[in-house]
């Protein structure tokens, strides 16, 4: 048994000091962030500017690799089959850790990341055309009774198309047909692609500022400070869940490397480049550290749960 047993202390011991090793020199090769959408929205810009953070700092090449498909699973996953060592990091929204696995939309499971931090309170609204016959959900729900309303939404597994339908499953509003799209900007609402979009204000932001889109609901804790006067989902329904986004890296990564990501993001977020963000979009930028963070997916995880059976 001592025969057997020396070189596996010996070997356990070389392993940890390579891990000391390897997070005292992290990065030691160049990091990518994964986005799992298209560029241009909010998560993606704050990512990039992290991910600038960290190429100034450490003086190792990091980029934002987006990789849209599959409502973000095809990103997410993409992290999940990296190697635990930070060298692949996920820019991922609520749902990819909570609704896409509850819903068996996702093929790996719910610990198969660990939350560097959440960063975002992502200013997800419900919005319309300007000329459109109502202004707030209860009016919606009355117009839908003799219209036929079309929505735009990022997929079945995506929450706040969960909490859109329950939504109007409490306020009796009618969708008459629903359509999946990667992107739902301008575009979609002007040339009539779905009456009500569910979508971010920051891919909407030029109809916002030139009036041409209005906005029935936000998805935020608060009101947006670019639309005091919209309700939240919370105050027109009750519905309590926001939106969120945060970073992750794969299960087993050490704690070093995750608390030097941690640092690096919570500098990236202070610039003046995203308080000008946060000004113009609505956006609620913050830090929860990692801990915390892991408990608030734990409580989101089970309302995903019950959100899911309710569907």
């Amino acid at each position: 048994m001592k025969l057997i047993l020396a070189p596996i202390a010996c070997t356990m011991l070389m392993g940890a000091v390579s891990t000391a090793a390897n997070a005292a020199e992290y990065p030691n090769r160049p990091v990518r962030f994964i986005v799992p959408w298209p560029p241009g929205d909010i998560e993606d810009i704050l990512t990039r500017r992290i991910a600038e953070e960290m190429s100034k700092q450490t003086g190792v090449p990091a980029t934002v690799v987006n990789k849209p498909g599959g409502g973000g699973v095809l990103g997410a996953t993409s992290v999940a089959q990296s190697r635990p060592d930070g060298s692949v990091i996920g820019s991922f929204v609520v749902d990819l850790v909570t609704s896409a696995v509850v819903g068996g939309n996702a093929p790996y499971d719910k610990d198969a990341f660990e939350p560097i931090g959440i960063f975002l309170d992502y200013p997800f609204v419900l919005a319309t055309k300007a000329d459109s016959p109502y202004n707030n959900l209860a009016e919606l729900a009355e117009y839908s009774k003799d219209h036929n309303i079309s929505l735009g939404h990022f997929g079945y597994q995506a929450l706040p198309t969960a909490l859109t339908f329950q939504a109007a499953d409490k306020l009796g509003i009618k969708i008459a047909s629903d359509s999946a799209f990667n992107e739902l900007n301008c575009a979609a609402l002007a040339n009539g692609d779905a009456d009500i979009a569910n979508t971010t204000t920051q891919q909407i932001l030029p109809c916002l500022d030139s009036g041409d889109v209005k906005l029935l609901t936000s998805f935020t804790y608060d009101r947006l400070i670019i639309a005091p006067d919209v309700q939240t989902l919370n105050e027109a329904t009750g519905i309590t869940q926001t939106l969120w986004n945060g970073l992750f890296v794969k299960k087993g990564t050490p704690r070093d490397i995750k608390e030097k990501i941690s640092a690096i993001a919570q500098q990236a977020l202070q610039s003046p480049e995203v308080i000008k963000l946060q000004e113009s979009t609505g956006a609620g930028v913050y830090w929860t550290d990692m801990d915390d963070a892991e408990k608030r997916i734990e409580l989101d995880y089970e309302s995903a749960k019950k959100l899911s059976e309710a569907m």
